[in-house]
């Protein structure tokens, strides 16, 4: 059997494209390897969105070449968002690729390996996988992302997302919801719904509030534990959406919602829309509806027309919300955007100081918002070893997505991986809490842990 190694790049949806290729290659009867240095054919899912994306993608591509070169690597396979935008250049530029395959291609990567060119794909613009694509899951047992949909209607000035990946095209409800048994079947109890713009979810097939009857459909899920929902636009986050995260058992008092800005006139700029006071409007309503729910969101600075004031603006914002997570992205101009006819005019090194910045503010209201947990017992899927010593676990809360968020580390007890459990939190730091099982657990003391926590933190 040929032996396959996969290096994945970029979002959660681009990874769930790789689980997908990755199920095809093991349905056709390849051999998957972990260890790039045996693999026969490399494949290389890339993402394209932003330059340090871009770059990161470059260099992927020229490490798995490196394979090429000594001679146990055949084929290198590039496949992702970077094909969509720059599939000649790749090929011209970069002679050791065998072939490509964009966004649309994923489940004809089986084909692509044995010999078959872009001319020979059949390139459907309104491709989607759903329940029935195989897929191999490369996340945590416990934990997976579902796409439900594919796609962007939306056109903001700084994004080249829509171009990529084409217009909105949602899953059906039932689709979601037979993956979703699926997955629990292969003992996931933590699914993040995922796309470009989730609040946009049914849109395209005429209902608005298609999102809002997904997550109470997925509630009669038996097995199912957390739902978390990401990428919400908040244009379109309507009440009755809110009411069915706050109303759904297994629904994860969480979202995650970008904003991108503060500033009025910044985020028209952005073709965006809002302001901060509709802002503050929003999230007032979204804490009112869905009580205790952690909120997380993302902003970019740095974006053509950001003077101080727009700035301040911003901060003044972040002050005033208190998320529970913020992510800060320093604007990138990127060809095919509206916003690239406008350049770059703000310097690196003023971006980097107003995203330090921001992060500096967040890291004081985080350290703040976790030491209200301090005492109390909360649910927490227990993943297993901290990677950084064996003297601790690690899982997350309902309000911590995978990955992107904090960690609850586990200092004393019975922390059974790969299942949720009840942990007293004892100490809160910026991003993380650490806690204690209250299940089964032992008297065994902490101190080995503080000592090693304090060394490194």
């Amino acid at each position: 059997m040929t032996k396959v190694g996969f290096m994945s790049l970029g979002c959660p949806k681009n990874l769930v494209d790789s689980e997908v290729m990755l199920g095809h290659l093991r349905l056709k009867g390849f051999q998957l390897t972990p260890l790039r240095e045996e693999a026969e054919v490399i494949v290389v899912n890339t993402c394209g969105f932003i330059d340090a994306a871009k770059q990161e993608s470059i260099e992927a591509i020229l490490e798995a070449a490196s394979m090429k070169e000594k001679g146990v690597c055949k084929k290198l396979i590039v496949a992702g968002c970077l094909v969509e935008r720059y599939r000649d250049e790749l090929i011209q530029g970069m002679p050791e690729i065998d072939a490509c395959l964009g966004t649309r291609d994923v489940e004809q990567i089986a084909e692509v390996i044995g010999g078959a060119g872009w001319e020979d794909l059949v390139r459907d613009p309104d491709y989607l996988y759903d329940e029935a694509s195989p897929r191999l899951l490369t996340t945590p047992k416990a934990s997976a992302y579902l796409k439900i949909s594919e796609g962007c209607d939306h056109s903001c000035a700084f994004c080249i997302i829509p171009k990529l990946r084409g217009a909105q095209r949602s899953r059906s409800i039932e689709s979601v919801v037979a993956e979703a048994r699926q997955l629990v079947s292969q003992g996931v109890l933590e699914i993040s719904l995922v796309g470009q713009d989730t609040t946009d979810y049914g849109r395209d097939f005429g209902d608005p509030e298609a999102l809002g009857k997904l997550i109470r459909a997925l509630g009669e899920v038996e097995g199912l534990k957390w739902t978390r929902v990401h990428y919400a636009y908040p244009n379109r986050l309507s009440e009755g959406m809110m009411r069915a995260i706050a109303e759904t058992a297994n629904c994860a008092k969480y979202l995650d919602m970008p904003l991108q800005h503060a500033d009025q006139g910044l985020l028209k700029a952005m073709a965006r829309g809002g302001s901060r006071a509709s802002f503050m409007k929003l999230l007032d309503k979204v804490r009112t509806i869905i009580p205790g729910i952690h909120i997380r969101s993302n902003f970019i600075v740095g974006f053509p027309g950001e003077d101080e004031a727009a700035f301040g603006e911003l901060k003044a914002f972040i002050q005033e919300a208190r998320f529970d997570h913020v992510g800060v992205f320093t604007y990138s101009p990127e060809e095919g955007t509206p916003a690239f006819d406008q350049g770059d005019p703000i310097p690196k090194r003023t971006k980097e100081a107003r995203k330090k910045k921001l992060l500096e503010l967040q890291q004081k209201i985080a350290r703040e918002k976790n030491q209200e947990k301090v005492g109390q017992i909360i649910e927490v899927l227990v993943e297993g070893a901290h990677e950084e010593t064996d003297l601790i676990a690690k899982g997350r809360h309902q309000g911590q997505a995978p990955e992107i968020d904090g960690n609850v580390l586990i200092v004393d007890g019975q922390p059974r991986p790969n299942t949720i459990q009840r942990v007293r939190i004892t100490q809160a730091h910026a991003y993380d809490l650490v806690g204690e099982i209250t299940e089964g657990g032992t008297e065994a003391s902490t101190a080995a842990y503080e000592a090693e926590f304090k060394a490194k933190h």
